[in-house]
């Protein structure tokens, strides 16, 4: 192809000229219609103006290389440099105004047969416009290829969302589980005993880990009576439940020797500063006599029993002492008393009356509940009772909340 040059006054004189021109050299359909979209663009503003454009086009043949053809496009009368920015075919700048493409130009086979009258315009439309067509129809497969692939992937991560929710699953009934058997080898069930009422209701601060430093203990005396310990050790979780276990252990072995009761959370206290130096507890003893219901107790910095009589009386009942940690640890006295038939004795952790910040407002508070709920079945009393007094929590904290009926016994029944 000899070197050409064309003088335009109109868009679409250019673009069929470089239409054509890209034709003869044999540019791919893609890169002819670019070529021409960019020349165009780079010359509109000029030629809207009325002001002609020039554009020449130069085939080359590096040595060793394709061919490739020069397109220049001249714009004499511009008063500034055209822009080149975002152009479908990136044009090289040229000094003055004007821009050039350099494109590679394969030589047409020699076997192809060379026609004699140019292509015309419609022609040419035609071929780009079928060459987008299949541009557009080999998306559409990829994109519908794509899609099939997201939707498999997908498929696939789902599956496995479902499998690792029901591994989830199992894992969260299984530790359920385990909980379960660590609360009730932390809590013992009831003493059964004729003429005595026991139920408990624990509630732990933390949801996730309901093994906390409130703790008790009930069992029953060779003599008859019946012994119950309620223990808050300092602190959350598995470090204050070892410190909680270590004192109700520890009591209960000083209880089974038959240690005086007023001499027990001092002994406590003797016996375990040895190897738990950190270790700080409230306590508070009660020892109940089924046969007739005489009540006695010890106290450890522990919040006052609740004694709740038949006809709806309440009244705390006060034991002034210092807890297992404490300085001069021990019970100052015991606390003596009776439970008649239908009395009910409220046994608890802090929790359940500081939930407000108040302990006085609270143990006003856990009378009124107390008295409200105590001709209810007795193991529905406990629970009844803290979730009366946790309507409004402000800060929580492990809660036991121990209650003991005494009731009338058969004649001739005796202990389990």
């Amino acid at each position: 192809m000899n070197p050409q040059t064309t003088t335009h006054h109109s868009l679409a004189g250019l673009r069929t000229t470089l239409r054509r021109l890209a034709h003869r050299a044999g540019l791919p359909v893609e890169l002819r219609y670019r070529l021409a979209l960019s020349a165009v663009k780079v010359a509109a503003r000029e030629l809207d103006a009325g002001r002609p454009v020039i554009l020449e086009a130069v085939p080359q043949e590096p040595a060793g290389g394709e061919p490739r053809l020069t397109v220049r496009l001249r714009l004499p009368y511009a008063r500034r440099r055209p822009s080149l920015d975002g152009l479908p075919l990136p044009a090289e700048p040229m000094p003055g105004a004007a821009a050039v493409w350099r494109v590679p130009a394969p030589a047409l086979p020699a076997a192809q047969p060379v026609r004699k009258e140019p292509p015309g315009l419609v022609e040419l439309l035609e071929e780009e416009l079928g060459e987008a067509v299949r541009r557009m129809d080999a998306l559409a497969e990829d994109h519908q290829r794509l899609k099939h692939e997201l939707a498999e992937t997908n498929s696939g991560v789902l599956a496995l969302y479902v499998q690792l929710e029901e591994r989830d699953e199992q894992l969260r009934q299984a530790h359920g589980r385990i909980l379960r058997q660590l609360e009730d080898a932390l809590r013992p069930p009831p003493v059964r005993v004729p003429g005595l009422e026991m139920a408990v209701h624990y509630e732990p601060a933390e949801k996730h880990a309901p093994t906390g430093g409130d703790l008790y203990d009930w069992f029953l005396l060779p003599d008859g009576t019946v012994h119950i310990t309620v223990v808050d050790a300092l602190g959350h979780g598995l470090t204050s439940t070892r410190s909680a276990l270590n004192v109700t252990h520890a009591v209960r072995t000083l209880a089974l020797e038959g240690h005086p009761l007023q001499s027990i959370v001092a002994r406590t206290d003797e016996v375990l500063a040895t190897f738990d130096h950190e270790l700080m507890a409230t306590v508070q003893l009660a020892r109940l006599d089924p046969s007739n219901g005489d009540l006695v107790l010890a106290n450890g910095s522990h919040p006052p029993a609740l004694l709740v009589r038949e006809d709806g009386t309440t009244r705390l009942l006060e034991v002034r002492g210092r807890g297992i940690g404490f300085p001069l640890p021990g019970s100052e006295r015991l606390l003596r008393d009776r439970l008649e038939p239908g009395d009910l004795l409220v046994l608890y952790t802090d929790g359940l009356t500081e939930s407000r910040r108040d302990p006085r407002e609270g143990e006003q508070r856990l009378a009124s509940a107390a008295r409200r709920h105590r001709h209810r079945p007795i193991e529905q009393i406990p629970g009844a009772i803290a979730e009366d007094m946790h309507t409004v929590i402000l800060h929580p904290d492990d809660t036991v909340a121990l209650t003991v009926r005494r009731v009338e016994a058969p004649p001739g029944a005796s202990g389990d």
